[in-house]
């Protein structure tokens, strides 16, 4: 494998494609890139200012932001069918994971195995969703980088301070794990809650309280019908879900609203919070959103695959909301190439620009998970972290190309594309 970022003595490399997309400004024709000890040092198009290797036919891009992922879940891949709601949905992970797992190891390998497809497909940033902290040498080992959401469940959680306390603690120790032996700040591995309908209020608020400051919380929210009939009266399959798991708490009281709210009176809903999913927030609760500095994460492959519908990608751009994409887990979706997301997202928004959804999946991703100064754009200081995408002849609109199916044959990260 040739690392085209790297070179001998440290001396730069210029590299020229048909296309380079800086995602910050539009793409340029006939570009050029320069790098140097795994930074980018200057880009432009037309005349390069050395001898630069020519790529050809190729699209040069920052490395994609995957938001959201559940990797800890791959080994259930094909083992959970698609479901016409989330409660059927629910209900199969429930019935595979009494039946009982295949066993560590062969859950590490599958998970290793989805972060190495990930990378190999463009991505390189990942917001993994953890519960067990098996994944931050996981995504380390397959040349990922990004941050662990440990993700802590309890409706009725008896001591939520201890809890938190303890989960922090594994948290810091998992650190090095995924960030190397000195440790990041922000936190690379962070706990947070999983979801409105499983997460007593007690947990959510010293969740809260001991985030600020820390690493970016992250929450499932709004994903849906039966957990906006479960906030606002109680009722509903998932009231029926957590009686028949011997987790209800008839301390629990109806909070009356929608999950947006919800979260802004638990103290949760703070600066660069990720909303995933949000496929049934209003339009009152997307501004909340946007008011609060918060980011939507949608998954749309995976809301249709548990059937809660498809998100209202066109609302949430037009509620000027900053959004990035995931792809969820293998048990909710038919892969994690982010390619494949953004063609599906391109299929419910035709009337968004092609620029804002490569955006959505580089940039505002990666400012999501806190690596905005360094990954997400082209850019002098920038870290090189790049993907290359073959182009067939007669391309003339790049970015549409990018989000209307990308074969996987034809993607691969800047340090797998042989040298000239």
């Amino acid at each position: 494998m040739t690392d085209l970022s790297a070179s001998p003595g440290g001396a730069s490399r210029i590299l020229r494609a048909k296309w380079i997309l800086p995602i910050d400004r539009p793409p340029l024709a006939d570009g050029w890139i320069e790098i140097a000890a795994g930074r980018i040092r200057r880009l432009g198009s037309h005349a390069a200012p050395g001898p630069a290797e020519d790529l050809g036919r190729v699209a040069i891009l920052p490395g994609l932001v995957n938001a959201h992922t559940h990797l800890e879940l791959s080994w259930m891949a094909g083992r959970v069918p698609p479901a016409d709601s989330m409660d059927d949905w629910i209900r199969g992970i429930v019935r595979l994971r009494r039946a009982g797992g295949p066993g560590a190891e062969i859950e590490r390998q599958a998970a290793l195995d989805a972060a190495k497809a990930m990378r190999a497909t463009g991505t390189a940033l990942v917001g993994d969703i953890s519960n067990a902290l098996t994944t931050p040498a996981v995504i380390r080992e397959a040349g990922l980088d990004g941050v662990v959401f440990y993700e802590l469940i309890g409706f009725s959680t008896p001591d939520p301070e201890r809890v938190v306390r303890d989960a922090w603690a594994r948290a810091r120790a998992a650190e090095p794990l995924l960030a190397g032996a000195e440790r990041p700040t922000p936190p690379r591995v962070g706990v947070v809650a999983h979801a409105p309908y499983s997460v007593s209020p007690e947990l959510f608020r010293e969740i809260a309280r001991v985030a600020r400051g820390g690493a970016p919380l992250a929450v499932h929210l709004g994903e849906s019908p039966e957990e906006i009939e479960f906030l606002r009266t109680g009722r509903g399959p998932i009231r029926a879900t957590l009686e028949s798991l011997g987790v209800w708490s008839p301390a629990w009281s109806v909070p009356g609203c929608d999950p947006v709210r919800y979260m802004a009176e638990l103290g949760y809903l703070q600066p660069a919070m990720l909303a995933v999913h949000a496929v049934h927030v209003t339009d009152d609760g997307l501004e909340r959103l946007r008011d609060a500095g918060a980011y939507v994460v949608s998954c749309p492959r995976s809301n249709l695959w548990v059937g809660v519908g498809p998100p209202r990608l066109s609302h949430f751009y037009a509620a000027d909301v900053p959004v990035a994409f995931g792809t969820d887990s293998l048990a909710s979706s038919p892969s994690l190439n982010l390619f494949d997301e953004l063609a599906e997202a391109r299929r419910l928004a035709p009337d968004v620009e092609a620029g804002c959804l490569l955006e959505s999946a580089t940039r505002v991703g990666a400012e999501a998970l806190g690596f905005g100064d360094t990954h997400g754009t082209l850019a002098p200081g920038r870290a090189a972290s790049l993907v290359v995408v073959d182009l067939p002849a007669g391309v003339t609109d790049v970015e549409e190309y990018l989000v209307t199916g990308v074969p996987p044959a034809s993607v691969r990260p800047l340090e797998r594309h042989p040298a000239a």
